[in-house]
């Protein structure tokens, strides 16, 4: 199988990113099982202007790379590529919490909730159902000849403006659609940035020990979720996750953040289960602090979907979890200028 070159840095930045946003997820759910905070909660507090928008950019990155293919062809590998893990994955997180769910509304109520899911994103698969409409705008304007300017000027505004509808596709778009935009747009110049660090590597530790400490201010003083100042500080930690990346790679350290990165998706996916599991077990053994018991769940979370894929790898067992199904693919694009993909 034919796959691209991977890039070292670009995956230890989506490494850096999943951990982050797996971090939230588990430390969130121990805090509100156990009705304290703990002192894992200024970790995300700090990550929470930039973890998002640098996940968003990094996959705009390459869509430069695909965006001229046929409509057929595009919408296999960017929407239809996408729905299929949305959908599996949304049905297996619905079949674990179901008696929770039929607990709380009753079967017909948990049902309609299921049904509800196709259009409004399922728990932690959001993500993943917000990409293949970035990709499907992004393909339309560019179809239409609209100018680049325009659409990140629209995308800017729409970050800006105090957009809360309650409905999570209209919020989030507004919220991140300028990040992914900007990774695309961007993208020579933000290669161009992960060179430079990787040549002044104490100018950029000089430039992160100063964004660090704005960033952490304008938390912490409460004004990171302020417009303009919400927009500008994704944008500069989405570049100070680039130079980290670029740092961590030329110190030739760190290698796990990279394989996470490579396989952030199937992490995305999976961690849901063990995050669950590893949360209960820990608060009913109650022998450690809600800081530490989070920093554990965070571990095992992200660590246990790479075990999973790499028993799968080794048995040929369960591939259809992160690897599409020929019957999956639109018509006549199997195989077609790509290899069939795995999730991410």
């Amino acid at each position: 199988m034919v796959q691209a070159p991977r890039v070292d840095w670009v995956d230890t930045a989506k490494g850096i990113c999943i951990v982050f946003v797996v971090m939230m997820h588990a430390v969130l759910g121990v805090e509100a099982a156990a009705g304290e905070t703990g002192w894992m909660h200024a970790v995300i507090a700090f990550a929470a202007p930039f973890r998002m928008p640098d996940f968003f950019l990094i996959s705009g990155l390459f869509l430069a790379n695909v965006i001229t293919r046929d409509w057929k062809l595009y919408l296999d590998r960017k929407v239809v590529h996408f729905a299929y893990f949305y959908v599996l994955w949304m049905t297996i997180q619905f079949a674990v919490k179901a008696p929770v769910f039929a607990g709380e509304m009753g079967w017909a109520g948990a049902f309609q909730f299921y049904l509800v899911s196709f259009f409004q994103p399922f728990g932690t698969l959001w993500f993943i159902y917000m990409l293949p409409i970035f990709f499907v705008v992004c393909k339309f304007a560019y179809d239409k000849g609209v100018p680049w300017q325009i659409m990140l000027g629209i995308a800017a505004l729409l970050q800006i403006a105090p957009i809360h509808t309650g409905w999570l596709l209209v919020d989030e778009f507004a919220s991140r659609f300028v990040y992914f935009y900007a990774g695309y747009i961007f993208a020579p110049k933000i290669f161009e940035l992960a060179e430079w660090a990787r040549d002044r590597v104490s100018l950029s530790l000089a430039l992160l020990l100063v964004w660090g400490v704005i960033n952490g201010g304008l938390v912490f003083i409460g004004w990171s979720e302020l417009p303009l100042v919400s927009l500008a500080l994704g944008a500069a930690g989405a570049c100070a996750i680039i130079l980290t990346s670029a740092l961590i790679v030329k110190a030739g350290s760190m290698d796990f953040l990279r394989h996470f990165g490579a396989n952030s998706i199937v992490i995305y996916l999976a961690f849901f289960f063990p995050m669950g599991l590893t949360r209960v077990i820990l608060l009913k053994l109650d022998i450690l602090d809600i800081g530490t018991v989070s920093l554990i769940v965070n571990i095992v979370a992200v660590i246990a979907p790479v075990i999973l894929l790499w028993v799968i790898e080794k048995t040929g067992i369960g591939w259809f979890l992160f690897k599409r199904p020929e019957w999956a693919y639109l018509g006549g694009t199997y195989g077609r200028k790509t290899a069939p993909q795995a999730a991410e």
